[in-house]
């Protein structure tokens, strides 16, 4: 089966699995589940049995929900309450920076959280000492198992839940501290605060990583809250079709990598006349160039193209490898020409404009001119892109963020277009914030040139075997 990996996003399956899951249409709704209604009444009891017994604080009381605040319809047996309504929302005792060590402790930042979440090795890690940790404890507390702490700077909502007898401390102002007295099902609201709904407005409906998460605002914010037991099928069955897709986006991306390297592998023998076999009766190489050489002067004298500079005879030392004795070692500006195409500010591409418009990665868009023929060979000029290789489709206008290629009509062009691929062109780019190419590196660039007859077969046997590659 062929596996496209332009084709497989498994962000957005995520995101869409996360958005089923909190509207309650990933599992289906047991009426034999004591409705959510049930739930929040037992946990408006607890907690007020746990303020009466000063083990956590009265706060104020939070606003009612209006039906103007809630996002999206729940099921029946569901609830919509604040996270301050199930949670006791708090943070840690203030650790100075003179209390920071080297070992000890483990005391966890916001970017330490992250760090965790993404299963990375932490970086630079910070310890406290056993005397700091015990006294931050007696006033703080201790995060109990299933407790859950969310990143409030930087990245916000990162969650952390915290696993069984977990010895560490945790930065105030830094990260959020949800108590779970009620026993929430904690992965189930971990999935929650990174759904595509709860990201936004965890941000403040930027979209972007740039508001504070404060314990104020997270007293406030919304969450549908399931049956209990409904809260673990959906927890089970988001974590299923997580494990599922990191095993189809590791094997997508495995299978990327290998067809990238048989690609390659592809290439390299057919550029080194490994491919296919000699033919003996084949016009040579060196014949052939002649007759390249020959044509290129005729343009010039007719004043089709220019006349360029000379280029320096090919030495020993700079063939990078053996080639068959009818091939030639040629410099690129001995079979082709170059130039720039013509720049096209964005604000004038047309939507419907009748011809394509390519930049330094392909097509950008449409224009109502062209400056290019169909079946034109492009190399990119500027920035990342610069040395990838495109073939027009059709007659296009092409960019100055693009080269045009003039290639001798004896040449075979999709050969021409391997053989550029291969040479892999961007290491020709300068070493620049912008990186970019010119025609006078291109043109000394070498090339290993095959007879006529036998660059057709070998675009032949590169095109059957890459059609079995990318199967």
């Amino acid at each position: 089966m062929k596996t496209n990996s332009l084709d497989f996003d498994a962000q957005a399956l995520r995101e869409k699995i996360l958005d089923l899951a909190m509207r309650g249409k990933l599992v289906s709704q047991d009426p034999n589940d004591e409705p959510a209604s049930v739930l929040l009444e037992k946990i408006k009891a607890e907690k007020a049995e746990l303020i009466k017994e000063k083990k956590i604080k009265k706060t104020k009381s939070l606003p009612p929900i209006t039906d103007d605040e809630k996002p999206f319809d729940i099921p029946d047996s569901w609830e919509w309450v604040r996270l301050g309504d199930v949670f006791e929302i708090t943070s840690s005792k203030r650790v100075m920076k003179k209390e920071w060590r080297d070992t000890g402790i483990p005391f966890y930042r916001a970017r330490e959280i992250v760090s965790i979440k993404e299963n990375r090795p932490l970086k630079d890690p910070i310890f406290i000492d056993e005397k700091t940790y015990a006294d931050k404890l007696k006033v703080s507390g201790k995060p109990g198992v299933n407790d859950i702490l969310l990143t409030g700077v930087g990245t916000l909502g990162v969650p952390y839940i915290v696993p069984k007898d977990k010895k560490f401390y945790f930065k105030d102002g830094n990260i959020i501290w949800f108590k779970n007295f009620a026993q929430i099902n904690a992965s189930y609201i971990s999935y929650y605060v990174q759904s595509p709904y709860m990201i936004k407005k965890i941000n403040n409906g930027r979209g972007t990583t740039v508001a504070t998460l404060t314990i104020v605002r997270s007293n406030n914010l919304l969450v549908p809250l399931p049956p209990l037991s409904e809260q673990s099928r959906i927890a089970a069955k988001i974590a299923q079709l997580f494990a599922l897709l990191r095993k189809v986006e590791t094997s997508t991306q495995q299978y990327v990598k290998l067809q990238t390297l048989l690609k390659s592998k592809v290439l390299d023998l057919a550029m080194r006349g490994k491919l296919v076999k000699q033919d003996p009766n084949d016009e040579p190489a060196s014949v052939l160039l002649r007759k390249i050489k020959a044509e290129k002067q005729e343009l010039i004298k007719e004043k089709k193209i220019k006349k360029t500079k000379p280029l320096p005879p090919i030495t020993d030392d700079e063939r990078p490898f053996e080639i068959p004795n009818n091939w030639e070692w040629v410099r690129l500006g001995d079979i082709l020409t170059v130039h720039s195409g013509k720049n096209l500010p964005k604000k004038n591409l047309v939507k419907n404009g009748k011809y394509i418009v390519y930049g330094a990665n392909g097509i950008i868009g449409n224009f109502n001119k062209s400056n290019t023929s169909e079946n034109t060979l492009l190399i990119g000029r500027v920035g990342f892109y610069a040395g990838v290789i495109h073939i027009t489709s059709k007659e296009a206008w092409v960019t100055d963020n693009s080269l045009v290629v003039s290639e001798s009509t004896r040449l075979s062009k999709k050969w021409l277009y391997y053989a550029l691929s291969f040479l892999n062109l961007s290491k020709l780019s300068s070493q620049t914030a912008q990186p970019v190419i010119s025609g006078n590196k291109i043109y000394r660039t070498l090339l290993a040139l095959p007879p006529l007859v036998e660059q057709n077969k070998i675009v032949i046997e590169i095109d059957n075997l890459l059609s079995i590659i990318s199967c």
